[in-house]
């Protein structure tokens, strides 16, 4: 196993990696809507956040030798599933291969982020 770390995504608030490699897969840590500069919540609404999510998945996963276009599956957490259809239409642009995914609706995410997304993809 090959731990993950770049410093172009926030950095892990907890005792976790921001990715793992192991069996040709990288396994990505849920990402927030975090400035990797500052640690600061970016966005007032879900679709502003769910951008600023997709940028630090593309970094975790190019640092692990991956891209969005190698993931298998996604799972997707809100806050609120009436932000579906405007999380959708930001992440629908960004996993254009359309991976398996599971969303949910949690009743709160780290920071008061709106959304979480975690991958799986080919390394």
């Amino acid at each position: 196993m090959k731990i993950i770390h770049t410093n172009s995504a926030p950095a892990a608030v907890g005792p976790y990696s921001q990715a793992m490699v192991s069996g040709g897969m990288v396994y990505t840590a849920g990402q927030v809507a975090l400035d990797p500069e500052t640690g600061v919540m970016v966005g007032g609404n879900v679709t502003e956040q769910a951008h600023q999510v997709m940028k630090n998945l593309t970094a975790v996963l190019a640092a692990a030798g991956s891209s969005l276009d190698k993931a298998v599956k996604t799972t997707c957490f809100l806050v609120d599933m009436d932000d579906f259809a405007a999380f959708n239409e930001v992440y629908a642009g960004y996993f254009t291969g359309k991976p398996a995914r599971s969303c949910v609706a949690v009743k709160t995410l780290p920071k008061g982020a709106l959304c979480e997304v975690e991958v799986i993809a080919e390394a």
